[in-house]
């Protein structure tokens, strides 16, 4: 296995870090008493983090099929947070209609 890029102690701090301000973004708010709106509370910020994530691969790691990767969860997570984010507005909002959530998971 190839040696660690040089900035891999950055690298692993820096994931660290985003990990924990995912933890602390997930557990925020508090409970609504509504597992739907509280499921997409946690999930963007879960989301977010693997954005995060794949940011710090494509700026540190050197691998074409994992860099690959970490743009798929960019374009991927982000289309899906912007369908959880509508979707969470809705529900606050009251909403109770059911759109086809065909295509990209939207609200």
């Amino acid at each position: 296995m190839p040696a660690a890029p040089g900035g891999y102690d950055r690298f692993i701090k820096d994931m660290h870090v985003g990990m924990e301000k995912m933890m602390q973004d997930m557990h925020a708010d508090p409970p609504s008493g509504n597992p739907d709106i509280d499921f997409l509370v946690m999930m963007v910020p879960h989301h977010w983090g693997a954005v995060e994530m794949a940011r710090l691969v494509l700026r540190d790691g050197r691998d074409p099929l994992v860099r690959e990767i970490a743009q798929s969860i960019l374009a991927g997570q982000q289309t899906e947070m912007q369908g959880m984010r509508g979707r969470l507005e809705a529900l606050r909002r009251g909403g109770d209609d059911y759109p086809s959530l065909s295509g990209n998971r939207g609200p």
